[in-house]
């Protein structure tokens, strides 16, 4: 193997660990290079000369360039110029209803972006036959959910089964759940929730810390992909600023959070990087997992964690968490509903029939599978004070390399893997498990 072949297989063992431990499905962070990658949408810049192109009162792109260093500064200024020009020459541009004090002066360069990217997205992505497997692959990912900053509608195309969640309707939603597509930069299917201009960034940033809240503890316990950024995008910089605040992890790898860096051209014989620092504000930086690749199928079928709940609709799950936030928080408080409490409280006591409430088959005997061996790794590793699996992992490492004993290698009084398809296993853990390894944390002999 040459050293990318190499490169590549420690990429994906060390995706397929991740997946193991954390034992749940991936978040996808897309952004707009997932849009020109598969129909060739435009970049920020280049969405910027097409909107003072396509106005008559506009300049030459290369003014507002020389005029303005930051492209949000750009922005702002064509909508001033789109604003003058709707209310002289350019009248017949726009739509009636757009000259009422119902809508801000910002809503018609955020019409003609709408209109634009309407235009150029496929109507649906069977057109896209160049990427056809590759799009395939990333539609088998089923990440749990999906965080975007795309203005356009060919997430939801990929992910017909997702729902969209726009601008502010995420911070006023009342829970987040599996299936949804978080838009924070809008869509053009709402012209008006665009984030384009200043006055929006600084609305947006004023309330990011609430989002990144809401966000946070499905970042936690999640793998997080960014695919379609480049290191030094703001979006990524602010979302991993947040992480980084939060866990204060002092420079030590997210084991849980990657980059996709696309590379035009792979050399066969350099060795790629596996990790990342990304520089933060107030001199801070982060280290995570980065892979480079200019074929993503091998990245994306990386990714697929057969061990997901398959051939599920996510509308099936999503409405099904709905139902039951809104029985539990408003239809039994308010006593809308008559309630069995003698059969609810006996389901409790017995995971079968708790599942078959919700109609989910157990996977294996819970007296062995839930009840002695009740804890994922990620919960092991929190019970020893950590906040995710990955120092948990390390302590089992420590055992294999002192004792020449791995854990994980057979079923023990320790661990259990249980098969959940043709090449995938679920692995969970025990109490003597926890007490071994706070042992080794702590210095202690131990006997394995």
């Amino acid at each position: 193997m040459n050293k990318y072949e190499i490169y590549k297989n420690n990429c994906i063992n060390n995706i397929k660990e991740c997946l193991n431990n954390m034992e749940c499905q991936p978040i996808l962070f897309l952004g707009s290079g997932i849009s020109k990658r598969y129909f060739d949408a435009p970049n920020w810049e280049q969405l910027l000369k097409i909107l003072s192109d396509k106005c008559s009162s506009a300049k030459k792109y290369g003014y507002y360039k020389q005029t303005y260093v930051n492209p949000i500064e750009i922005g702002t200024k064509l909508s001033d110029v789109y604003k003058e020009w709707a209310w002289s020459d350019g009248e017949k541009e726009f739509s009636e209803k757009y000259f009422t004090d119902k809508y801000k002066s910002d809503i018609f360069i955020k019409s003609k972006i709408s209109d634009f990217l309407k235009s150029i997205t496929p109507k649906n992505i069977d057109e896209i036959i160049s990427y056809k497997d590759e799009i395939r692959l990333l539609q088998e990912i089923k990440p749990y959910a999906i965080i975007t900053t795309n203005y356009d509608k060919f997430i939801e195309m990929i992910f017909y089964d997702y729902a969209p969640i726009i601008g502010q309707k995420i911070l006023r939603s009342q829970y987040t759940s599996i299936g949804e597509i978080f838009k924070i930069h809008g869509c053009i299917s709402e012209p008006g929730s665009l984030v384009f201009t200043k006055e929006d960034y600084d609305i947006f940033l004023s309330k990011k810390k609430y989002l990144s809240a809401k966000l946070l503890t499905f970042f936690l316990e999640h793998p997080l992909v960014f695919i379609g950024y480049n290191a030094g995008d703001p979006n990524i910089q602010a979302i991993l600023s947040d992480i980084d605040e939060i866990l204060s992890i002092n420079n030590q790898l997210v084991p849980n959070i990657y980059i996709v860096t696309w590379s035009e051209k792979i050399n066969n014989n350099q060795q790629y990087p596996m990790e990342k620092i990304i520089n933060l504000e107030n001199d801070k930086s982060i280290r995570i997992n980065q892979i480079v690749a200019n074929d993503f199928k091998w990245v994306y079928k990386a990714f697929t964690n057969e061990e997901a709940i398959e051939r599920v609709n996510p509308k099936l799950l999503r409405a099904l968490l709905s139902r039951t936030y809104e029985l539990v928080r408003a239809d039994i408080p308010k006593r809308k509903i008559e309630i069995d409490y003698e059969t609810l409280e006996s389901a409790l006591n017995n995971d079968n029939e708790i599942n078959k409430i919700y109609g989910i088959t157990s996977i294996s005997d819970p007296k062995t599978f839930n009840i002695a061996y009740p804890y994922t790794l990620t919960q092991v590793g929190q019970e020893l004070g950590f906040r995710n699996w990955y120092k948990a992992n390390e302590l089992i490492e420590q055992i294999k390399d002192e004792k020449g004993f791995d854990i994980k290698s057979t079923d023990n009084k320790y661990h259990i893997s249980v098969k959940t398809g043709q090449t995938s296993e679920s692995r969970k853990y025990s109490k003597l498990c926890i007490e071994l390894l706070r042992k080794v944390m702590n210095g202690d002999d131990y006997k394995v």
